[in-house]
């Protein structure tokens, strides 16, 4: 049996992950009100430190990564395996750690006297209403949108799971190999 090729075409799996990267963008913009332009702070080598901790910046390095696989992922844009899958373990934990990061920052916001407040002076059904339709509020000072719905969180982790997809089938199609993607 001989060597597989060093040169195979993308597997379905990949080009399906481009669906999933527009989906992931959209919604790390919309949770984390991510501008359209975003500038990193390069002035010294610890820059980094107080912009990598804070939320917004870890989606829009995210976003940045979105935005590279899915130009990977366009038919006739040729890559290779190592890089399509640097890029996808690259996303993996801000993509991991978005749907909390968001919850957290949501709530670090919140008047939680006032929001306390409020729910004390709901009736049974107000309260049982407002627990059946989730809690978010009006978007925030900060220009957020509400806490994500659990479908809207389900929907980010189907997309997320496409790009896991994708990368196992990167690897099966080249056999473990280093190959060029077409």
């Amino acid at each position: 049996m001989g060597q597989p090729p060093d040169e195979i075409d993308k597997p379905h799996e990949l080009l399906a992950a481009r669906t999933a990267c527009e989906a992931l963008f959209a919604m790390l913009q919309r949770w984390f009100a991510v501008p359209g332009r975003v500038t990193i702070d390069l002035a010294t080598i610890d820059s980094a430190v107080g912009e990598l901790g804070e939320p917004r910046m870890v989606a829009a390095m995210a976003m940045r990564k979105l935005q590279a696989l899915h130009l990977l992922t366009t038919p006739g844009v040729v890559t290779s395996t190592d890089v399509v899958l640097t890029v996808i373990q690259d996303l993996d934990r801000a993509l991991r750690q978005a749907p909390v990061l968001r919850l957290r920052e949501q709530a670090e916001h919140v008047d939680w006297d006032a929001e306390l407040a409020e729910l004390a002076a709901l009736d049974d059904a107000d309260l049982a209403a407002r627990l059946d339709h989730g809690t978010a509020a009006e978007d925030d000072e900060h220009g957020a949108e509400p806490v994500p719905s659990a479908e809207e969180v389900g929907d980010f982790r189907r997309h997320h799971e496409a790009l896991h997809e994708a990368a196992k089938a990167v690897l099966h199609a080249s056999h473990g190999r280093i190959v060029r993607l077409r």
